[in-house]
């Protein structure tokens, strides 16, 4: 065009930006921003907004920014075009303060991209109490019948723990409402929310319903399988994926790989990734992660080494299973190569989980020392990970004197994990230290405590009253303190310190649960947003958000 001696315009530029903000290739769109700036269109306000969502996608935010700030005219899309970059580039607080700023002004309202983007970026730091507030807002601005923003919103609660919350959007939407979109929101859901069954049978719902599941719709359900290890149910899920055409599709054979994995076929897995034309990435990371689950660790560094050489770039997850490959096959310095490979080479930054692996390598092959130094030159300040992979070591070769340092680290970083109490007692006890053994666990007891007095101090500020005509074996002046170690409540407070956070809490007891132990169960599933589920001898209870499926009638 331009050598046929036509000279391009503001309409031309913003339908070109966009091809240079899908290449990602940065250095086309500054030559194109230098051809705008020549013309003198800078200032327009769509080749403005095109050339920040180009920045953006090319992953050069202080470029958008710069780009931004110049315009001497925004619009919405020039605001939404700064939102979703943030949340491309996960600056997920910076797509927050946005869509504030966006609020604040009165010429132009946030439409549903707006809403979209941030109501993502809030799920996605886990911004409940945000995220909420936009849902307000939603609702002010009559948008709340968008299946753009409702799935949005879905989304978000199930990223924060709120399921039922989700649910209750998704029934609101109605069966012939319902696209392919909204039931994968809910399928995920299940699966964060670690409702793996359900996550498996929304998709023959979905199918029963008339909806042709998508690429994301078999992922989804394939990763479900993964977590129950139901081999037949993801061998079902397969079959449907090859009669629907997906058989080829990278992201499927990935999930395929894992879910054959984690159910223990390894043959299988192997079969699925032989089958695939040209793997990327993923489908690599995939296999060898799979072997590294099934101890193969000298397969790991051969597919690693076959991927290298068929020029494909590893990512993050990649060296995370090829150090750990080498921790558990002794590869020290084929461990220490790859991992200064990564930012020399491969130009990735090691985080949390390499500098784990590696302090677990050396520390698996005796070298406590060098581990003690490798933690102590790191970059960034060491996380519980990397202290607890070096307290196995030295739980491993009995170096008590490492190990009760380690551990002292380990108690101020997550004083509610029993694993290290338990590491450092066993070593006092295995060095004939028993009253040095006795007082960590005498320790441990007490931090058990420290949570069951956490758990009545909070509930109490919620509104809970003792109900002492369930403490029918105690003195009336200990009444109220006795109805504190039922059962259940000990389980609880247990449950709290020992499992992760959000993960069901399950207890089980042979009597039935009593009135107090049911209004504390629901005040504490409210406080701390996860599900407690109690089987007593009558029936099960279901604890969500501070109600029970028995309605309090049982």
């Amino acid at each position: 065009m331009r050598t046929a001696g036509v000279y391009p315009n503001h309409f031309t530029f913003s339908a070109v930006l966009p091809a240079c903000a899908s290449t990602s290739i940065l250095v086309h769109g500054q030559q194109m921003h230098c051809l705008i700036s020549k013309h003198g269109y800078e200032g327009y306000v769509f080749v403005g907004s095109a050339l920040v969502d180009m920045y953006a996608k090319c992953h050069d935010m202080g470029l958008a920014e710069k780009v931004f700030v110049a315009l001497p005219e925004r619009n919405i899309v020039s605001w939404n075009s700064m939102i979703v970059g943030c949340l491309l580039n996960s600056f997920h607080v910076k797509a927050l303060f946005l869509f504030r700023e966006v609020l604040r002004e009165d010429l132009f309202s946030p439409n549903q991209v707006s809403f979209s983007t941030v109501l993502s970026a809030a799920a996605n730091i886990g911004a409940l109490e945000f995220g909420k507030q936009v849902h307000g807002v939603v609702v002010k601005q009559g948008l709340l019948t968008l299946s753009y923003v409702k799935n949005s919103l879905m989304d978000m609660y199930f990223k924060c723990g709120l399921f039922d919350e989700g649910a209750l959007l998704f029934n609101s939407l109605g069966i012939e409402n319902r696209d392919v979109i909204a039931w994968n929101v809910m399928s995920m859901g299940c699966v964060y929310n670690e409702n793996f069954e359900e996550a498996c049978n929304y998709l023959w719902v979905m199918k029963r319903a008339g909806i042709s599941p998508d690429e994301a719709s078999y992922s989804t359900a394939l990763h479900a399988s993964a977590h129950l290890a139901a081999l037949d149910q993801g061998t079902l899920i397969h079959n449907q994926t090859i009669k629907s055409g997906f058989s080829t599709n990278t992201c499927i054979t990935s999930s395929l790989i894992t879910m054959y994995a984690k159910c223990g076929s390894l043959d299988d897995a192997c079969r699925v990734f032989e089958e695939i034309d040209n793997p990327n990435v993923v489908c690599w990371t995939a296999l060898i992660a799979a072997c590294q689950q099934h101890g193969n660790g000298n397969h790991v560094i051969k597919l690693f080494e076959k991927m290298l050489a068929d020029g494909l770039k590893p990512h993050y997850i990649t060296f995370v299973c090829v150090i750990s490959a080498c921790s558990h096959t002794g590869r020290v310095e084929e461990g220490h190569a790859y991992f200064n490979s990564m930012e020399k080479v491969h130009g990735i930054i090691p985080g949390y989980e390499h500098y784990a692996c590696m302090v677990d390598l050396l520390g698996r092959s005796g070298q406590l020392d060098k581990a003690r130094k490798f933690i102590a030159q790191m970059p960034i300040k060491p996380n519980a990970s990397v202290w607890g992979a070096l307290l196995g070591a030295c739980a491993k070769y009995g170096n008590l004197e490492m190990g009760s340092e380690v551990a002292g680290r380990l108690f101020e970083l997550e004083p509610d994990n029993p694993g290290n109490y338990i590491l450092l007692a066993n070593m006092y006890a295995h060095k004939g230290k028993l009253r040095e053994a006795d007082h960590v666990r005498r320790l441990m007891e007490r931090m058990k405590f420290m949570m069951l007095k956490k758990v009545k101090e909070l509930v109490t500020n919620k509104g809970y009253v003792p109900q002492t005509q369930f403490a029918v074996n105690s003195a009336e002046e200990l009444k109220e303190e006795s109805l504190w170690y039922h059962s259940e409540k000990i389980a609880l407070a247990f449950g709290l310190l020992a499992l992760p956070a959000g993960a069901p809490i399950r207890i089980k007891k042979n009597l039935r649960t009593c009135g107090d132990c049911h209004t504390v169960m629901k005040f504490a599933s409210e406080i701390w947003t996860r599900e407690i589920i109690v089987r007593d001898v009558n029936r099960f209870h279901h604890f969500r958000n501070g109600l029970c499926s028995c309605r309090d009638y049982w």
